[in-house]
């Protein structure tokens, strides 16, 4: 009986944890992933003009995206920050003002550091007064 209980105990524990939503987000998780835009600041995206915004992060936390306009460095994560300093981006205008827009609130948002969740599917990157809300699409299952 007591090793019933001892078992019952460590499965709650170990789920437990494994739920909480503020466990670290490691370099691993995003490595070689590409997630889509879903929302800005509670807005909610569509494809524009045959454009997808999203964010990739490849080996080394290379990061790289488009909004309107692409965007890429390199990315720092510590304690579930991503930062990327000195980030690169072309620099066209849109036809659609919330691309132009958001090409603005990707490169402050990352320039100054986001705060980063991953639950499930859903990566999130908040600072400040601005959420972007991502869902992994990678490009290969």
């Amino acid at each position: 009986m007591n090793k019933s209980l001892l078992m019952v105990v460590v499965a709650i524990t170990l789920s437990a944890c494994s739920m909480n939503p503020k466990s670290a987000v490691k370099q691993s998780d995003l490595q070689h992933h590409r997630f889509v835009l879903v929302s800005v600041d509670g807005t909610p995206v569509s494809a524009s003009q045959g454009r997808v915004p999203e964010i990739q992060f490849g080996q080394d936390m290379h990061v790289s995206g488009k909004m309107c306009n692409g965007f890429f460095g390199k990315g720092e994560l510590q304690n579930n920050v991503l930062t990327v300093k000195g980030m690169g981006a072309t620099r066209m205008l849109c036809a659609d003002q919330h691309l132009n827009q958001w090409d603005q609130v990707i490169g402050q948002v990352l320039n100054k550091g986001a705060s980063v969740s991953l639950n499930h599917n859903t990566l999130v990157l908040s600072e400040g007064q601005h959420t972007l809300v991502y869902t992994l699409k990678d490009l290969m299952n």
